[in-house]
């Protein structure tokens, strides 16, 4: 694999035909070769949230399921990320869920394999260092001896350590908001503190005040129409404000803002109590997502 920016990593997905079924999507890729195929996982760790199309998603989900279908083609696809990919947070994605399913599928085999490539290879006993090991399984006790779990720790700390850390409590709703969406809109490769200092602090709002919550998602909704992160903003921040003790605002934002109407679509209330869940269902009538 080639290094490339990334509008040349976006274009290998964009290259990828239109895949209708997940048979479809398994006999395209597992026909592509192995550096084709490490090029577009790379692909996929670059794509903003805002962009993950359903297209994208079908992708992920391929590359979800290799490590439980196809173990051996799995670890191959690794091994072949360590070698071409100097991105470090984009290799760092292979600890999220890829490399742990191998290990902890305790397949003999499999880990007689990762031993032997670890004994000769730095990067793999660098990624090994991010996957959690239990102190009484033998075998992984072994792979725990070959990781480079120091600098593994130094390099994820550095990735999640924002350069300007937001003050969420000092910051006004509306570069509140905007914070909000350019934290949320960011891939998982490059998420870092920022993002979880914003959720910490939407459950302060949400516990503490929450009419200014509710006013953050308001303000969201005038500068924001992405529907993926709508969704955040439905499933999240407002799925959580609503309350018996927000009820008659959200009723009163809902019909005056044909926005927020549509947003309460895209809420789960069928934990809540029948009074809420009837004014709720005044509200949203048929227009659940």
């Amino acid at each position: 694999m080639e290094p490339t920016g990334d509008a040349g990593l976006l274009g290998v997905i964009a290259a990828v035909p239109q895949l209708r079924t997940p048979d479809e999507t398994e006999a395209f890729l597992d026909s592509l070769a192995l550096d084709e195929l490490a090029s577009m996982w790379c692909a996929l760790q670059r794509v903003s949230r805002r962009d993950q199309v359903s297209s994208v998603w079908t992708l992920k989900l391929y590359f979800d399921h290799l490590p439980h279908r196809r173990p051996e083609a799995a670890l191959d696809l690794v091994l072949e990320v360590l070698r071409t990919e100097a991105d470090k947070p984009t290799v760092m994605q292979l600890d999220d869920k890829f490399l742990p399913v191998l290990l902890h599928a305790r397949d003999p085999d499999l880990i007689a394999r990762i031993e032997h490539e670890a004994g000769h290879n730095d990067r793999l006993r660098w990624l090994l260092g991010g996957v959690h090991v239990a102190p009484d399984d033998p075998s992984m006790s072994r792979i725990a001896g070959l990781a480079d779990s120091k600098a593994w720790q130094a390099d994820r700390q550095a990735q999640r350590t924002p350069r300007a850390p937001l003050d969420c409590a000092g910051m006004s709703v509306p570069a509140l908001a905007r914070a909000w969406v350019e934290q949320y809109s960011r891939s998982e490769r490059d998420q870092d503190d920022n993002l979880f200092a914003i959720m910490d602090f939407e459950r302060d709002l949400c516990e503490d005040d929450p009419d200014k919550l509710i006013d953050l998602i308001l303000e969201i909704l005038e500068i924001e129409a992405n529907p993926v992160l709508l969704s955040l903003l439905a499933a999240g921040p407002l799925e959580d404000v609503i309350s018996a003790a927000t009820i008659d605002r959200i009723e009163r934002e809902a019909r005056s803002n044909e926005r927020f109407r549509d947003l309460l679509g895209g809420v789960w209330y069928y934990r809540a109590s029948d009074e809420l869940k009837a004014r709720l269902d005044a509200l949203v009538g048929e227009s659940r997502w």
